[in-house]
C-alpha cells in the first residue's frame, strides 16, 4: 500500500500516521454540552491534555461568563476541576468546581463584562488554562 493510501486508510479509522507509525487518536474530542444554559455561547476553549476540553461561554444579555470542563471519554469518576476569575482578581477570588466526576466539572459563573478572564481545567493529572483572554 502506498503512503498516501495508508494515510487515507488511517484517517478513515481514526488514527494518524506519524513518521511511518500509526498513533491512536482520542476516541472522540469533547464537545460543549450546553451545561451553562440558554443564552450562553462558546467564545473560547482549551484542551485539557488529551483528556478533554474546558469551554468558556458568554451570555451577552447578562454579562456573565461560564466555564465547564468536559471529558473526551466519560467513565469512572476521576478528579476534575474548572475555575474562572477576572484577570485583575486574586487567585483566591476564582469561582471553581472541583470533585470526582464521570463526565464534566462545572458549570461556574462569573460576571466579567468589561474584564479579561483567566480560566483553568483539570482532568485526572492533565490541565489546560488561558489567562487574560476574552476582554470586553
Amino acid at each position: 500500500m502506498n503512503v498516501l493510501r495508508a494515510a487515507a486508510a488511517a484517517a478513515a479509522f481514526g488514527v494518524a500516521v506519524t513518521a511511518g507509525a500509526l498513533v491512536a487518536s482520542p476516541a472522540h474530542a469533547a464537545t460543549y454540552n450546553g451545561a451553562c444554559g440558554s443564552g450562553y455561547n462558546v467564545v473560547n476553549s482549551v484542551a485539557v491534555g488529551n483528556s478533554g476540553t474546558t469551554f468558556l461561554t458568554y451570555n451577552n444579555s447578562n454579562g456573565y461568563n461560564c466555564a465547564v470542563t468536559v471529558r473526551n471519554n466519560p467513565g469512572a469518576a476521576v478528579e476534575m476541576v474548572v475555575a474562572l476569575k477576572r484577570t485583575q482578581d486574586d487567585a483566591s477570588q476564582a469561582v471553581q468546581d472541583a470533585g470526582y466526576y464521570t463526565t464534566y466539572a462545572g458549570p461556574v459563573y462569573l460576571h466579567a463584562a468589561g474584564s479579561c478572564v483567566d480560566w483553568f481545567g483539570y482532568i485526572d493529572g492533565a490541565n489546560g488554562s488561558k489567562n487574560g483572554t476574552n476582554c470586553g
